[in-house]
C-alpha cells in the first residue's frame, strides 16, 4: 500500500520489494553497505521510497550479472 505526505508517493519496504523484483534481505544489505540512497523513515521506523527511489534499484538490478558456471568436476574434452 503506498503512502502519500504533501503529495509525494511513498511505498513501503515490501511493496518496493515487488515492484523491483529484489528480496528484502536484499535490499537493507545494499542501504547497509551504501550501494543505495538512505531511505526515509516514518517516526516508527519504517523505511519509505519514492518512485525515483525504485529506479535507482532497478538500475542496481541490471548491473548484476550472472556467470555461465560448468558443474564442479565436469570438463568438457572433445
Amino acid at each position: 500500500m503506498t503512502i502519500e505526505i504533501d503529495g509525494q508517493i511513498y511505498y513501503k519496504t515490501l511493496e518496493a520489494c515487488e515492484r523491483t523484483g529484489i528480496s528484502r534481505p536484499t535490499l537493507f544489505r545494499w542501504l547497509k553497505e551504501g550501494i543505495l540512497d538512505k531511505s526515509r523513515k516514518t517516526r516508527r521506523g519504517w523505511r519509505l521510497f519514492t518512485e525515483e527511489d525504485l529506479i535507482r534499484i532497478r538500475t542496481e538490478v541490471k548491473k548484476i550479472k550472472i556467470e555461465s558456471v560448468s558443474p564442479k568436476g565436469k570438463n568438457d574434452k572433445t
